[in-house]
C-alpha cells in the first residue's frame, strides 16, 4: 500500500456519507464492483495511475465503463478522487473501504486454502462451524494449493488452522530427523 493513511481517510469519508444517506449496502457493492475491476483489468489501473491523461478524461472513460453499474455516491465519490488527483489510490481506497465495512458490520474475513476444489454443501457447512466457532458472520475466500495433498489450512486474522497432509508429513520428518527413540551413542 502506498499511503495507507490517505486510502484510510477517503474510506472513512465515503462511509460516513453512505451512512448519513443509508446507502450503505448499495455503496458497498459499487466498491466491490471497483475493486474486482482492478483486479482483473490492469489497463483500468495504468489508466488511473497514468501522469499523461487528464482527470476529466479518466472521469470520462470511467463513466463508460461504470455507468449505470454504481451510484450516485460512489459516482461523485470517484469524481471527486479525479478532480483532487487522488484516482490512483482508488483501489487502496477500496481496499480500505472494504475493511472498515466488515468492521461495523462485524464481518471477519477468512480464507481457506484447500488441495482441491471443494463441493458448495462442504463449503456452506465449513462456513457454519466458523461462524458459530467465532460467534461472528465470516466472509470466506477459497483458494486451491495442489501442494497440500489433501486436507486444508484455515486462516482467520492472526489464527492459522492447518489440517492438511503436507503439514502432517513435515511434521513426520521432522520426528525422523531427530530420532527421539534411538539414544544417543557416545
Amino acid at each position: 500500500m502506498q499511503n495507507p493513511r490517505l486510502a484510510t481517510r477517503y474510506a472513512k469519508s465515503l462511509i460516513d456519507l453512505a451512512v448519513e444517506r443509508n446507502e450503505l449496502d448499495a455503496v458497498h457493492s459499487d466498491i466491490l464492483l471497483l475493486q474486482a475491476i482492478t483486479r482483473s483489468n490492469a489497463d483500468v489501473v495504468a489508466l488511473l495511475r497514468s501522469p499523461v491523461i487528464k482527470a476529466d478524461k479518466k472521469i470520462k472513460i470511467l463513466g463508460a465503463i461504470l455507468d449505470g453499474k454504481i451510484s450516485g455516491i460512489t459516482t461523485g465519490f470517484i469524481r471527486l478522487l479525479a478532480i483532487k488527483g487522488r484516482e490512483a489510490v482508488l483501489a487502496e481506497i477500496a481496499g480500505e473501504f472494504i475493511r472498515q465495512y466488515n468492521a461495523i458490520k462485524q464481518i471477519t474475513q477468512v480464507k481457506l486454502t484447500s488441495a482441491a476444489p471443494l463441493e458448495p454443501a462442504l463449503l456452506n457447512m465449513i462456513r457454519e462451524k466458523v461462524e458459530t466457532s467465532t460467534g461472528r458472520k465470516i466472509q470466506l475466500e477459497t483458494a486451491v494449493n495442489p501442494d497440500l495433498i489433501g486436507g486444508f489450512v484455515l486462516e482467520t486474522g492472526n489464527n492459522l488452522f492447518d489440517a492438511s497432509v503436507l503439514r502432517d508429513l513435515m511434521d513426520i520428518k521432522k520426528q525422523f530427523l531427530k530420532n527421539i527413540y534411538v539414544p544417543e551413542i557416545r
